[in-house]
């Protein structure tokens, strides 16, 4: 059976004109060529680089560009030139437009996401109640792999949640790494009134330069390149430790630069530290909420 044959069975039989059957061959066509040629591309891609965050980048890249192109080019086939899209569209109706409302916002927070880029992929950021690293950007939603509500310091809880693109435009964000890439991180450490507390502070104090000289380093060339963008200015890089008294005692806030996806290791070694040094050193305690009552003598008449 030739394809002649095969075009007026199809006619004869399924009510197809060999004019649609044309299209549909091409169409097909079209998508099987595209999708191979994605699927190459990808394979150059993965052995070109091993960098995940840069696979993922083209990944997404290639992917777009192949749908959109894909489109383009079956829609030009089955409409009579491409400028009859674009008046499709604008004859679209108000009301299909609401209906779409939320549809269309994401889709706009997307555009937003690709252009402004106030995040990417690999981004620790907050926003609205969710707090996590982007993992997964995509047309209506972008996904984050939760930190912290179940368990503390920042840390993975294990669960992905998928969040509107819409978000953007109606919640604020926090990135942990746009602009300037380290963090502040404050340690309170809170000793007894008759602690040595001069002595306590040389401690922290020493401890802290010694473990953030490279930050220190690499954070004063990071504030340089976020001058160029953003109002970002510091008088002072290095660690410092702040005095203040509280109620049960002697306040110590250690306050440091540090990567804020190492937090919770960084203030573990810190605590770590602090412990071993001030069992060494008698004069030292920590303090904790305590009652003193003080029974004045009473003279006898």
């Amino acid at each position: 059976m030739n394809i002649d044959e095969i075009n007026a069975f199809l006619k004869e039989h399924i009510g197809i004109s060999i004019a649609t059957q044309k299209k549909l061959l091409l169409s097909l066509l079209i998508i099987i060529i595209f999708f191979l040629i994605s699927r190459l591309l990808i394979k150059i891609l993965y052995k070109r680089t091993k960098s995940l965050k840069i696979r993922y980048r083209w990944k997404k890249i290639i992917s777009y560009s192949n749908f959109t192109l894909t489109l383009l080019l079956v829609a030009n086939i089955w409409i009579k030139g491409i400028e009859s899209i674009f008046t499709y569209f604008g004859l679209l109706s108000a009301g299909i437009a609401i209906a779409l409302k939320d549809i269309l916002t994401n889709f706009a927070g997307w555009i937003f996401i690709l252009i402004k880029r106030p995040f990417e992929a690999g981004d620790r950021v907050e926003i609205g109640d969710y707090c996590g690293d982007v993992i997964d950007l995509r047309v209506f939603q972008f996904t984050l792999l939760e930190l912290g509500k179940r368990v503390d310091a920042e840390q993975s809880t294990g669960r992905i949640v998928h969040i509107p693109n819409s978000f953007v435009f109606l919640k604020a964000q926090i990135n942990f790494n746009k602009g300037f890439t380290y963090i502040w991180n404050e340690i309170p450490v809170l000793i007894t009134f008759e602690s040595n507390w001069q002595k306590a502070k040389r401690i922290l104090e020493r401890f802290l330069n010694k473990q953030d000289k490279t930050i220190t380093e690499t954070a004063k060339k990071k504030v340089m390149q976020s001058a160029k963008k953003y109002l970002i200015f510091y008088n002072k890089l290095t660690p410092i430790v702040y005095t203040s008294v509280k109620d049960s005692g002697i306040l110590l806030t250690a306050r440091y630069l540090c990567d804020p996806k190492k937090k919770r290791i960084n203030e573990q070694n810190c605590w770590e530290n602090i412990l071993k040094s001030f069992t060494k050193n008698k004069d030292i305690d920590l303090a904790y909420p305590t009652q003193r009552i003080y029974m004045p003598k009473i003279k006898k008449k």
